[in-house]
């Protein structure tokens, strides 16, 4: 039986957006891989931002509360705490934002290629017009990264990354970590504060009580400002996790081609293995998977082929 030629396609399919991209096959033997970093104006700029911020909350919480506390023991718990997370968080956005998150090799959508594949008669395979590449099933272009994503989520510019295959593991302890200090961060402004009123405000900070109450309202500002946008991120992507369906396949409303897995077996996927501290760990690799992901391999040097829909001929 022929394999309908027709699928819900990409918005890069629609008129206006048909222009590729400089598409050349990917050489044979090239350099290796440097470390992956897009290039992008308002990515760059919200990342730094968000390291701002973190180191913003970093030294109100030291500076303001902890070292004027009277108590070592509370100064010593919190601010290992407090500054632990910051850590994992701010390790968890530089592996979000600097792991190549499932990119498919630019202009392997050779006629050489497609042949290498082997695939069955009447099976359909189809190009990327914007980065000439031919794509796995459930890869997406992205219009900021110019390259089609394994299993993409969203595009993010607080990590100038996408979210696919492989970093949605950072990105998930990302929104975790920073959710976490800010409702610590939270907390701690709560009892500061009533220490200040019990306590004189000339002694409950190094600084003067106007500029130690407008530090404290400008953290307790973005701590829950954050809190709220990071639970709801992380709360998005566990369910995206859990139901084997990413926010774009959502949005186009796609019928599910693939075989989905339970809950408990698409986080094993997504974080490498079975439940370990290795979960937490934005420093432990993606190991193993439980099902074999479509990866598509650069390919030989040829001609890019003009179709965007290619059906291997039925054998007669």
């Amino acid at each position: 039986m022929r394999i309908p030629t027709s699928r819900c396609r990409d918005i890069e399919r629609q008129a206006g957006f048909l222009q590729p991209e400089q598409c050349a096959p990917p050489p044979l033997h090239g350099p290796p891989a440097a470390m992956w970093f897009i290039r992008d104006g308002c990515g760059i700029v919200c990342s730094v931002i968000t390291w701002m911020l973190v180191f913003y909350a970093e030294f109100v919480v030291i500076f303001v509360m902890l070292l004027p506390s009277k108590s070592l023991t509370y100064s010593l718990v919190n601010g290992g705490l407090f500054n632990g997370l910051a850590f994992l968080a701010l390790a968890s956005h530089f592996r979000a934002m600097c792991t190549d998150p499932g990119a498919v090799p630019k202009g392997n959508a050779t006629k050489e290629f497609i042949e290498s594949l082997q695939l069955k008669p009447g099976q359909v395979v189809y190009k990327c017009p914007k980065c000439c590449s031919i794509k796995p099933d459930r890869a997406h272009h992205c219009s900021v990264c110019k390259r089609c994503i394994r299993k993409m989520d969203h595009h993010c510019p607080w990590v100038n990354n996408c979210v696919g295959e492989n970093n949605q593991k950072y990105f998930v302890l990302f929104t975790m970590y920073i959710a976490l200090i800010s409702l610590h961060s939270l907390v701690m402004v709560a009892f500061h504060f009533l220490y200040c009123f019990e306590e004189d405000w000339t002694k409950c900070s190094t600084f003067s009580p106007p500029a130690t109450v407008i530090l404290l309202i400008l953290l307790c500002f973005e701590g829950l400002l954050f809190l709220i946008f990071t639970s709801v991120m992380f709360g998005t992507q566990v369910h995206s996790i859990c139901t084997d369906e990413t926010a774009i396949e959502r949005l186009k409303g796609q019928t599910p081609t693939w075989e989905k897995v339970s809950c408990w077996e698409g986080m094993e996927e997504a974080f490498g293995g079975p439940l370990s501290l290795s979960w937490f760990s934005p420093f432990s690799e993606l190991r193993c998977r439980k099902r074999p992901s479509p990866r598509v391999h650069a390919a030989p040097a040829g001609t890019i082929i003009e179709e965007d829909v290619i059906e291997i001929p039925l054998e007669y």
